[in-house]
């Protein structure tokens, strides 16, 4: 009888101290995807992207897929044009309280740094009093200025400045899934 259980336990001991093999040191740090080729987030099932956000929110189709107001220059007042966009936003917020958002203030190269900032913040914060006021909770909903640290153009006109003085809204659920 001996002579069976030695060499079982052996194996057993021999079996529970194998290690796992290291990673290659030549393959470097994963890198993780946010959208396929097409500038598109991926389909994975349940109806959720590569993120974990529902494809109404990723869908182009979609309005909310839009999440950009701009602005004009030395202005944080929400032009007319967007209030469509932000009352779809604050009804999708309004029935999905699980989902929070991260609204970016972002402004054009041009104004010292201090005043980016401010002015970065005074967007970000005029597009979320605007979600609040069509019904969107104020725990749903945080405000950040990126001033000038963040162009979506890196160009030196007018072109480029336009579409750098926005204000950017992100979505992320609160159990962790989403952008921010």
């Amino acid at each position: 009888m001996k002579k069976l259980v030695i060499p079982a336990l052996l194996s057993v001991l021999i079996v529970g101290c194998s290690t796992t093999p290291l990673p290659d040191e030549n393959a470097g740090a994963p890198v993780e995807s946010r959208t396929g080729g097409n500038g598109v987030a991926p389909v994975v099932a349940g109806g959720l992207d590569s993120r974990g956000l529902p494809m109404e929110l990723t869908d182009p189709k979609s309005v909310l897929s839009r999440r950009s107001i701009y602005f004009a220059l030395d202005s944080y007042e929400v032009k007319d044009e967007y209030k469509d966009l932000l009352a779809s936003h604050a009804k999708y917020l309004v029935a999905n309280r699980g989902f929070k958002m991260l609204i970016q203030g972002n402004t054009d190269e041009r104004g010292s740094r201090e005043y980016n900032l401010s002015l970065g913040q005074k967007r970000a914060e005029a597009i979320k009093r605007s979600l609040t006021l069509l019904g969107a909770k104020e725990e749903q909903l945080e405000s950040v200025s990126l001033g000038e640290e963040k162009p979506k153009n890196a160009g030196h006109d007018e072109s480029a400045w336009s579409e750098n003085r926005r204000g950017d809204m992100l979505y992320k659920a609160t159990d962790g899934r989403g952008e921010f």
